[in-house]
């Protein structure tokens, strides 16, 4: 279920996301007393709760209760959960890099991608985080940045490099929701993921002994030259890590085909 951003009062938004990007912090021994909790603790100690349980049972009264504090407390920082589900996204997207300083833009795209995928696997709320409305906030506009300028070093032209973003961090997101849920099945509903193939697999096996000849391209595609790599985590987990990388060489393959054509085009001696 998608979490849409963006539905607090915006101009306080704005002050809460970028107030450590646009101007001084208070002066320490400023007159008047001293809070016992701050917009940061608040917002650090619902991210590990967001972590816990995800965006859709996160409340105040638990991140209240995860501080010692009851929820009313929360509000002279935090007005409400729409606000505060601004400041958790873009406090953790300040966990990646600001640049990927790599030689070669493959190898940096690379990066980026293992990068981005380790932080939702971190944080799997994030990506119910919906970019129909973005945060706009100082470490959002960081992360974007990061990527924008391996797309500009690779020689991508602006309008292809608009194209190609929302591609690769598809991929990712996409690759990384598919783990996700598949660890949380099984917290879900009790069953280990295992159990639960086996179980159904043997039933399919015992009812429609014959169910691949109906479906011989799928039965292609799921053939393998030898056993499947040894995994501890869930099936379609083994699955996706098996080809996240060769995926992802798929799309890098791509890009290059068109910065190829573009210099065979142009001839080698043509300014980029």
């Amino acid at each position: 279920m998608a979490v849409f951003a963006g539905q607090g009062d915006p101009r306080r938004s704005m002050e809460l996301l970028w107030r450590g990007a646009s101007g001084p912090a208070p002066r320490p021994g400023a007159p008047g007393p001293k809070p016992a909790l701050s917009v940061d603790a608040v917002v650090d100690a619902a991210i590990e709760v967001a972590d816990e349980v995800g965006t859709a049972a996160l409340s105040m009264r638990l991140v209240g209760e995860r501080l010692g504090r009851t929820a009313m407390a929360l509000y002279t920082y935090v007005r409400g959960k729409a606000e505060l589900v601004d400041l958790m996204y873009d406090k953790v997207l300040g966990e990646l890099p600001a640049s990927f300083p790599q030689a070669g833009w493959r190898d940096a795209l690379g990066a980026w991608a293992e990068a981005t995928r380790d932080f939702h696997l971190r944080h799997p709320w994030v990506s119910q985080v919906s970019q129909a409305r973005p945060v706009l906030g100082p470490n959002e506009y960081r992360a974007y940045n990061a990527l924008a300028g391996v797309l500009r070093r690779a020689g991508l032209r602006p309008d292809e490099a608009r194209a190609i973003v929302p591609v690769l961090v598809r991929y990712v997101e996409g690759a990384v929701r598919a783990v996700n849920e598949a660890r949380q099945a099984a917290r879900t509903t009790g069953v280990p993921d295992a159990e639960w193939w086996n179980a159904r697999a043997s039933a399919l096996e015992e009812i429609a002994p014959d169910f691949l000849d109906g479906v011989p391209d799928m039965a292609w595609l799921e053939s393998r030259d030898g056993p499947p790599p040894e995994h501890d985590g869930p099936y379609l987990e083994m699955l996706v890590d098996e080809g996240f990388h060769e995926g992802l060489a798929v799309i890098l393959d791509g890009v290059e085909a068109r910065l190829t054509a573009r210099l065979g085009a142009r001839g080698p001696d043509a300014p980029r």
